[in-house]
């Protein structure tokens, strides 16, 4: 559970704006302040059965998306290079600008 938790985060992140500005808010508030059902409908005022599907669809819809765009494996890639790029590499100026790329 707590790998789908981070997963949901990281393309949270990158795929938010796409989302419904209503899936958007209870992701969030569901994801990032840990809130439960019960608490995000007592927010938002609609029932705990809206924010249910309001999840499900919301998490439905990152994982299409993701799987029609592929940022966030595109990103882990890149992140990947970047660490190999830095354990080989004996010159300091390529680390550094491997580094950069982790720091984006």
């Amino acid at each position: 559970m707590n790998e789908k938790r981070n997963e949901i985060a990281v393309l949270f992140d990158l795929y938010s704006p796409l989302l419904s500005p209503r899936q958007r808010d209870v992701l969030d508030l569901y994801y990032n302040d840990d809130l439960s059902l019960s608490e995000i409908s007592e927010d938002l005022g609609i029932t705990r059965q809206g924010v249910r599907n309001a999840v499900v669809t919301g998490e439905k819809l990152l994982f299409k998306l993701e799987n029609t765009l592929g940022a966030a494996k595109r990103e882990r890639e890149i992140r990947a290079c970047a660490e190999k790029i830095i354990a080989l590499s004996d010159s300091l100026e390529i680390r550094a600008e491997a580094q950069k790329l982790l720091n984006l």
